[in-house]
C-alpha cells in the first residue's frame, strides 16, 4: 500500500517514514501542501498522513480541495494545535481522523492500520490466490501451512500480484508502486533480482517454480496456470 506523508517538520518526518516503511508501505513524503496536489494528481495512495502548517497550502485546504475534487483517500491529519475548533475545522472538510502532537508513534500507526481498513470488506479481508495467503492487517503471507519472511520489497510486490491477480505487470509500472520517490532510483536489474528473490522463497515453501511467471517483453504476473478452484488440485512442475 502507498501512503503521502505531507509534513514539513523533517525530524517528525524522517521518525514516521521510517516507522511506515518498517509496516512495508510505500511512503512518499513531501513537506509542502502545493507539492502534495502534484504527487496526488501522478500517484493513487491509500492513504494521507496530512501536517495541518504547512508551507504552500495548508492542510485544511488541501484537504478541502481533494474532497471538492472527488478524491476520497482517508486522510489523518496531525497537528499541534489542540483545541475542539481546529479539531472541528479539520473533520469538517473531510479528514478522517487527527492526531495532535507530540503523539504516541504506535498509537498513529494502529490509527493508519484502521484507515486502511475502511471500505474493505471485512467479511474477506484476506488476499488470497492458488494456495497464497496474505493477510494486510498481521502483513504475515502464508503459502500453504508454511509461513513466507519477505523483505518489505518481497512483500510489497506479493501484495501488488495479489491484488490484481489477473494483471501482467511491467517493471516500469512494478518500480512505480513498490519503491517510493524517496528511493534511491533503482535499475529494471534490480526488480528482476527482487523477482528471483521473492520466487526462491516461494519454492522453498511448496510452490511451483513458475508461480509468477515472466511474460517476455511484457513483465510479470501470477501464473494462470496454476490458478484452480477451491477443492481443486494443480499440476506442479
Amino acid at each position: 500500500m502507498r501512503i503521502l506523508l505531507v509534513e514539513d517538520d523533517f525530524d517528525i518526518a524522517d521518525a514516521l517514514h521510517e516507522a511506515l516503511t518498517a509496516q512495508r508501505y510505500t511512503v512518499d513524503h513531501t513537506p509542502d501542501g502545493l507539492d502534495a496536489l502534484n504527487f496526488l494528481e501522478v500517484y493513487d495512495y491509500n492513504a494521507i498522513v496530512l501536517d495541518v502548517m504547512l508551507p504552500g497550502m495548508d492542510g485544511v485546504a488541501l484537504c478541502q480541495r481533494l474532497r471538492q475534487q472527488g478524491n476520497l483517500t482517508p486522510v489523518l491529519m496531525l497537528t499541534a494545535r489542540d483545541t475542539s475548533q481546529d479539531k472541528v475545522a479539520g473533520l469538517d472538510v473531510g479528514a478522517d481522523d487527527y492526531v495532535v502532537k507530540p503523539f504516541d508513534l504506535d498509537e498513529l500507526l494502529a490509527r493508519v492500520r484502521a484507515l486502511l481498513r475502511r471500505g474493505v470488506d471485512r467479511s474477506t479481508p484476506l488476499l488470497t490466490w492458488e494456495r497464497l495467503c496474505l493477510n494486510p492487517t498481521t502483513m504475515d503471507v502464508h503459502y500453504a501451512d508454511e509461513q513466507l519472511s519477505l523483505t518489505p520489497k518481497e512483500y510489497s510486490l506479493m501484495e501488488l500480484f495479489l491484488r490484481q491477480p489477473d494483471r501482467i505487470f511491467s517493471r516500469g509500472v512494478i518500480l512505480e508502486n513498490v519503491w517510493s520517490l524517496q528511493d534511491d532510483i533503482p535499475s529494471e536489474d534490480t526488480v528482476k533480482a527482487h523477482i528471483r528473490g521473492l520466487r526462491k522463497k516461494l519454492k522453498a515453501a511448496g510452490a511451483p517454480a513458475q508461480l509468477i511467471d515472466t511474460v517476455y517483453g511484457v513483465g510479470y504476473r501470477l501464473n494462470p496456470r496454476f490458478s484452480c478452484a477451491p477443492g481443486q488440485e494443480f499440476e506442479s512442475d
